[in-house]
């Protein structure tokens, strides 16, 4: 009954969310006009159209696609109220930017700034109010004594004390720790000699079964290596799975990044556990749709520029206009990247003879006054302007506005281990790298940004760095 109560509950908010998405979405869209019109602020009424309910539903089924990705309404217990209002701001922001880009796309309809904004707030607002308020009406139950679950712990160490007491200090969690459970002879032992005060070892992991018959317990939580105790761990979810106790396991932080993104399919009956698989796809969809907009659209907007740039560089040196060099990719996939030639047409060729100039560590070639470079070449890369044909990657699918710079195939062969993970995803035509200074950072540290970046991307991390891009590059920081 606890767990059919939470759940409703948890249903409710999916409800709730997705009735103030539709509500507020359909008023500052469709009924703006009357809602201003008692300030008198009347714009011109456009009829509704056909193209309007596909636009809608369109809207709907966006928003509701993105709640459930980014709050799973899901009853995790062990989720907390700042936690939750996290998810709740991540998926009002990426909700709001759908609304600007299928209106954009779509309507006929001007969607002004105070609309966004006008949503964007209403939905945080109801949204944060109805689980700020469920959360203090569930902790005054609970120390009240009510809606509390009984938990076990599996583990007399230091690391099943330090969860223990990060629960306990959390009564909002609703759970009462009843015991632990000591998973060898020397683990009570050490146990005794630190006697914690507050919780007892109810017995040892050969007794589990009768710990779990003897005391009330709704759910286990095991906090052992998973590597050293993969079988206890089996015979603990054996025993709990007889008597539909619900289990948690809290691994070592390395298991713990091992098993986060664990997925389980069936492939003609068998069970097969995949331990990594990208789950952020609303991220990366609108990471690729922020890419194909915006490189068509500054392509568009640079047009004359790249024009004139093309008639320049043809008419100051012989060769090519645009430069075709064999980078590297995600998963090392090579693909032609497009510049501004910006060096003599033979300037590959001439590399052998100055590479004992190289101002850069690392695998990496760099030189702050190359003398292959033409003398148009020397603005074009101290504004970057060299770079703008990039934007034809970018389009083609092949980069991304943001990401690592595509390494040469010859640097990734003397790659370390480390620096590999940068391989991992779209090279980008601006990175940490290229708005921190660029040839004034060592090779260690630039593949540290690059992994930095990797392991905290976001979308609205890459809204950053393209920001921070503009002063980069209008100032010519570290270009060269």
């Amino acid at each position: 009954m606890i767990r059919l109560r939470h759940k409703f509950l948890i249903q409710s908010f999916r409800i709730i969310d997705q009735f103030v998405l539709v509500a507020t979405g359909l008023v500052v869209i469709f009924f703006w006009q009357e809602v201003l019109a008692r300030n008198e602020i009347r714009n011109k009424e456009l009829p509704h159209r056909l193209e309007d309910a596909f636009y809608a539903v369109l809207l709907i089924v966006g928003w509701v696609a993105i709640f459930n990705y980014f709050i799973r309404y899901q009853s995790d217990r062990l989720v907390a109220l700042d936690t939750q209002l996290k998810k709740l701001l991540h998926a009002a922001c990426i909700s709001s930017l759908w609304l600007i880009i299928v209106t954009a796309t779509f309507s006929e309809r001007a969607l002004h700034t105070v609309q966004v904004f006008v949503f964007f707030t209403t939905v945080g607002l109801l949204g944060a109010a109805s689980r700020i308020s469920v959360h203090h009406l569930l902790l005054q139950a609970r120390k009240s004594g009510l809606n509390y679950r009984y938990l076990l712990v599996v583990g007399a160490n230091d690391r099943a004390l330090r969860a223990a007491t990060r629960i306990d200090e959390k009564p909002e969690l609703g759970y009462k720790i009843t015991g632990f459970v000591a998973e060898s002879p020397a683990a009570l032992e050490e146990w005794g000699r630190q006697k914690p005060a507050k919780w007892m070892v109810l017995g040892l992991l050969d007794s589990l079964r009768d710990v779990l018959i003897a005391g009330k317990v709704d759910e286990v939580i095991v906090c052992l290596p998973a590597d050293a105790r993969f079988m206890d761990i089996k015979t603990i979810v054996k025993h709990a799975s007889d008597l539909g106790i619900v289990v948690r396991l809290l691994p070592e932080p390395d298991d713990g990044l091992l098993l986060k993104n664990i997925h389980v399919e069936d492939f003609d009956g068998e069970c097969v556990v995949t331990l990594f698989r990208e789950k952020m796809l609303i991220h990366l969809f609108v990471k690729r749709l922020m890419d194909a907009s915006l490189s068509l659209a500054a392509l568009i907007l640079f047009s004359p520029l790249i024009m004139v740039v093309a008639v320049l560089v043809k008419l100051t040196s012989p060769g090519p206009v645009l430069f075709r060099q064999n980078r590297v990719g995600m998963n090392q996939r090579q693909f032609k990247l497009l510049k501004f030639r910006s060096m003599v047409a033979n300037a590959e060729e001439c590399l052998a003879e100055i590479q004992h100039l190289n101002e850069q560590d690392g695998p990496a070639f760099k030189i702050k006054n190359d003398p292959r470079t033409t003398c148009i070449g020397r603005f074009l890369r101290k504004t970057s302007i060299d770079e703008l044909p990039q934007l034809l990657n970018v389009l083609r699918g092949e980069m991304s506005l943001v990401g690592p710079r595509p390494p040469l195939p010859e640097e990734v062969k003397r790659y370390e281990w480390f620096f590999r993970k940068r391989l991992s995803v779209k090279p980008g035509v601006t990175c940490i790298w290229q708005i921190s200074g660029r040839n004034h950072v060592s090779f260690d540290h630039w593949m540290q940004m690059d992994h930095e970046y990797i392991e905290n991307w976001s979308v609205w991390l890459d809204i950053k760095i393209l920001l921070f891009t503009i002063p980069a590059v209008l100032f010519s920081r570290g270009a060269s």
